[in-house]
C-alpha cells in the first residue's frame, strides 16, 4: 500500500485530508492536536464575541473513514532524502508527503517582542489573550494601575485590525462587569507601515480606519516599535507606552523545519514549489499553505491566507491522486474569492469578486463564508452542530 503522510491540520492540511478521504485514498494525518481550529477567526473568541467551542472541530469528527488515520504527534524533523519524518513518538516513513505545517511568528528582529508579547496563533494563545485582558480588568480595583486598562496591539493587517474591532465591542461590557471607568480604557493599534489593511483598496482601508476610530481604537500608523520590555513598548518616535497587555500580530514566516530540512526556500522560509505544488527538490513531496512559496499570477508569492491554503490543499491531493493513477498532473491556479475583514460583529469591509462591501453587508458575507467552510468540513451536520454551540453561548 502506498504510504501517504500529511503533516499539519490547518486549512491546507485539512483540505488535503478531506480530498484524500473523499477519494477513498488511505493516508495518515499527523497533527500536534487532535482538533482543527479556525485560525482566521480566532480574533472573535479572543475578543470576547463567543466561547471557544464553536471555533474548532475534532479531527475524528471530520475524517470518519477507516482508511483515514489521525496521529496526534509533534513533528520535530523532516528527512526528505530518507523519505522519513521524525516525530516525538518516533519516525514515520512515507512514499508521498504533503507538508502543511503552517507558519511561525515573524518578529522582524525587534528586541524583546518574542519574550514579552502575546500572540494570536492558536486556541491556547487566544484563550491566553482573553484571560489576560479579563484578569487585568478584574485587578484594576486592587492597585488602581491604569496599565491594566491599556491594550497594545502591534500590527494592522487582518489579524490586528479584526482583533481591535472585537476588543472595542467587548471592553465596554467588561468594564461594566468589573466596575471599571470606561473612560480610562484604551486600545492602541500600532502599525509601522503608512496604512492599515494593505491588501484592500484605499477606500476600504479608509472605511475600516474610520470604523476603528469611531469605536474608540487609537490607531497609529507609520509608527514602528523599536523595543519591547516587560509591560512597556518603545517607539521609533521616542515615545513609550506602558500596558499590562501587549499583543503582536505583525507578521509570519514559514515553519523553521523547512529550512532545517535543506529544502529550497524563499526569504520567509517557505519551500519553493512548482506549478503542481511539488517541492522543487523532491517530486514525491507536495507543499501547501503557509509552508509553500507559490508564484501567483502577479509574479509574487501567494500571501499566507486561509483561502490560499485551502485551495492548495485540495489541489495537492488531486495531483497526488493523479500520480498514483498515472494521470498527468494539473497546474494549480489560485482563485482569489476576495478578502473580508470584520470590525466587530456588525461591521466589516471587504472586496468579493471585484465588488466592494462595507458595513453590515460585509459582515453578512463574512458569516456566509464561515458557513461555507463548515459545510466543506462536514456538511449540514457540521453547520448545525456549530450553529447550535453559538446559540447556547448567546
Amino acid at each position: 500500500m502506498t504510504r501517504i503522510l500529511v503533516l499539519g491540520a490547518g486549512y491546507g492540511g485539512m483540505m488535503t485530508a478531506i480530498e484524500l478521504e473523499q477519494a477513498g485514498q488511505p493516508f495518515t494525518l499527523v497533527n500536534k492536536h487532535d482538533y482543527h481550529y479556525f485560525t482566521t477567526l480566532l480574533h472573535e473568541p479572543a475578543g470576547g464575541r463567543h466561547a471557544f467551542e464553536p471555533y474548532y472541530v475534532d479531527l475524528h469528527d471530520v475524517l470518519r473513514r477507516d482508511t483515514s488515520h489521525v496521529r496526534k504527534d509533534l513533528v520535530i524533523e523532516l528527512r526528505p532524502y530518507e523519505n522519513r519524518v521524525l516525530t516525538q513518538s518516533g519516525p514515520i516513513d512515507y512514499d508521498y508527503l504533503v507538508i502543511a505545517l503552517g507558519n511561525a511568528p515573524e518578529f522582524f528582529g525587534i528586541p524583546g517582542m518574542q519574550e514579552h508579547a502575546l500572540l494570536l496563533r492558536s486556541l491556547q494563545t487566544a484563550r491566553q489573550i482573553n484571560r489576560q485582558i479579563e484578569q487585568a480588568f478584574a485587578t484594576y480595583h486592587q492597585d488602581q494601575d491604569e496599565r491594566n486598562l491599556r491594550i497594545i496591539v502591534g500590527g494592522a493587517g487582518l489579524t490586528g485590525v479584526e482583533l481591535c474591532g472585537e476588543l472595542a465591542d467587548w471592553l465596554p461590557e467588561l468594564a461594566g462587569k468589573y466596575g471599571v471607568p470606561f473612560a480610562k480604557v484604551e486600545v492602541v493599534n500600532l502599525e509601522a507601515a503608512p496604512t492599515i489593511l494593505p491588501m484592500l483598496p484605499v477606500e476600504l482601508r479608509a472605511a475600516a480606519e474610520s470604523a476603528l476610530r469611531q469605536k474608540g481604537v487609537k490607531l497609529l500608523t507609520g509608527v514602528a516599535i523599536t523595543k519591547v520590555r516587560h509591560e512597556r513598548v518603545e517607539l521609533h518616535t521616542g515615545d513609550v507606552l506602558e500596558a499590562k497587555t501587549i499583543i503582536w500580530t505583525g507578521g509570519v514566516r514559514a515553519n523553521p523545519l523547512l529550512e532545517k530540512a535543506c529544502l529550497t526556500t524563499d526569504s520567509r522560509g517557505r519551500a519553493l514549489v512548482d506549478a503542481y505544488l511539488q517541492s522543487v527538490d523532491f517530486a514525491n513531496v507536495f507543499v501547501v499553505g503557509d509552508s509553500a512559496s507559490f508564484t501567483g499570477a502577479d509574479g509574487a508569492p501567494l500571501p499566507p491566507t486561509g483561502q490560499a491554503a485551502a485551495q492548495m490543499g485540495e489541489w495537492a491531493a488531486r495531483n497526488l491522486i493523479n500520480r498514483l493513477h498515472n494521470r498527468p498532473l494539473e497546474p494549480f491556479h489560485f482563485v482569489n474569492r476576495g478578502t473580508l475583514a470584520s470590525i466587530g460583529p456588525e461591521f466589516g469591509v471587504g472586496r468579493v469578486q471585484g465588488v466592494n462591501a462595507v458595513g453590515v453587508s460585509a459582515s453578512l458575507l463574512k458569516e456566509a463564508s464561515k458557513l461555507k467552510y463548515l459545510f466543506r468540513l462536514g456538511g449540514l451536520r457540521m453547520v448545525k452542530q456549530k450553529r447550535g454551540q453559538l446559540k447556547r453561548k448567546e
